[in-house]
């Protein structure tokens, strides 16, 4: 947001409000967190080029590899595909071909959408401002702090879950399980057995997105809160947003790569228990 005189400037409650406001397509106020009538283009906008850039950086690695003494960049790639292998091979018992590379995407994307955190809170929304001529525009840059973002990557899992589901075992196969687990195969308890297995698959998607949501969003709200003390203008301000920003951010490095290994793991476990009966 851009602040002009003293008697114009926001309070810190517009200000945390402006910075939490979606950019979309209509360009009105977003009021709800899960609106299906807007579209959020800075969410995606943002996940795209994140995703891209992730592609950008692992094909130039890939290019540049050599078999002698590695980059520090190659070298990093390498402990992250070496990490992703093991676990995959871990979880899922099975044909990998195609897990094994979703895992990794799933990490390196999250990761990059998370590592946006890190920029100033104002640097992108300030620019975005001047480059559209309009002081007051919404600009939130961080894809995995909006929960529609999180969702629709958690109903991706989904999908995923349900076409292994499919594959491995058949539709007759996962339809017949759907009925006859976890209780019995008995009529009786047919409507039981459904109702536990929908709920299931429910909270695994809804909590999936949830927790990322959750944990960036509360990062995204201290970094902007640390912000403010920078505009306060004095000394211990500027001083306590100088020490803050820098320790937070140190810390925050653990929790966007926690969280991208964490939505990572969850994917595979998920897409494991597809391999497996009841």
């Amino acid at each position: 947001m851009t602040i002009g005189p003293a008697a114009e400037a926001p309070t810190a409650s517009e200000y945390i409000v402006h910075h939490l406001t979606q950019l979309t397509n209509t360009g009105v106020r977003q009021t709800h967190i899960i609106d299906f009538s807007l579209i959020n283009i800075d969410t995606m906008v943002f996940s795209l080029a994140m995703g891209l850039a992730a592609l950008l950086i692992m094909m130039l690695v890939a290019r540049r590899a050599t078999s002698g003494v590695p980059g520090r960049l190659q070298a990093a790639v390498e402990i992250v595909v070496d990490m992703v292998e093991s676990q995959s091979k871990a979880i899922v018992h099975g044909d990998r071909s195609f897990i094994a590379p979703l895992a990794l995407t799933v990490f390196v994307w999250v990761f990059f959408m998370n590592a946006l955190d890190l920029l100033p809170v104002d640097l992108l929304p300030r620019i975005w401002q001047q480059a559209s001529g309009n002081p007051h525009a919404f600009l939130r840059i961080v894809p995995t702090a909006d929960l529609n973002g999180t969702l629709g990557m958690s109903m991706g899992v989904l999908l995923l879950m349900f076409w292994y589901n499919i594959k491995i075992k058949g539709f007759g196969g996962f339809v017949h399980e759907l009925f006859a687990a976890p209780f019995g195969d008995k009529i009786i308890l047919y409507p039981f057995n459904l109702l536990l297995n929908i709920i299931e698959f429910a909270a695994k998607s809804i909590s999936l997105g949830m927790r990322l949501f959750g944990n960036m969003y509360a990062g995204e709200l201290i970094f902007m809160l640390i912000a403010l003390l920078g505009a306060t203008a004095t000394w211990w301000g500027i001083g306590m947003h100088l020490i803050a920003g820098t320790v937070w951010a140190i810390f925050h490095i653990l929790i966007i790569t926690l969280q991208a290994f964490i939505f990572m793991m969850l994917t595979l476990v998920y897409i494991g228990q597809a391999h497996e009966s009841h």
